[in-house]
């Protein structure tokens, strides 16, 4: 019995030194696979609008909706195109939570470059893929590829599915 407990001692100890020594991850995001040409949609206690730098920041509660995708914050500051017609990047912070039907990734900021698809979480960064979860300080994500790349002291909790 001593042997056993030996045993599934070491094989944690080893689980959790080879999590933690890693310092990046790819990882596949189905369900955060984005249209980008798809309407954004933003809901907000406030906003405040800047006809100088072309650019509007909405406080409080603040939710982003792009189809299946919502990003929430408490403040999202969204920057325009030169014409000042289409939003060309999303600068969210406080508390930001990026969500589709299977998968949320939290962190305290994120920036969505719209053209690109790229969003960009930084800060604390802790993705839930159903039971998985990957955490770290940076999480590059492709909405277009569905992929990412988490960054940063990357430590990760998989389950492995049933057979």
């Amino acid at each position: 019995m001593f042997t056993l407990f030996r045993a599934v001692t070491l094989l944690c100890a080893l689980g959790a030194a080879s999590g933690a020594m890693a310092q990046q991850a790819s990882v596949a995001f189905g369900g955060l696979k984005q249209d980008t040409t798809l309407p954004v949609e933003v809901q907000a206690d406030s906003l405040a609008v800047n006809q100088a730098d072309g650019s509007a920041v909405f406080t409080g509660n603040v939710l982003v909706g792009q189809g299946e995708m919502r990003l929430s914050a408490a403040s999202v500051r969204v920057e325009y195109d030169d014409g000042g017609k289409a939003i060309r990047r999303l600068h969210a912070t406080g508390g930001v939570t990026l969500a589709s039907a299977s998968e949320a990734a939290e962190a305290r900021e994120a920036v969505y470059t719209i053209d690109s698809g790229e969003v960009v979480m930084t800060g604390d960064v802790l993705l839930t893929q159903g039971q998985s979860a990957i955490a770290g300080q940076k999480l590059v994500i492709d909405l277009k590829a569905g992929t990412g790349v988490m960054e940063g002291r990357v430590s990760t909790v998989f389950v492995p599915g049933k057979k």
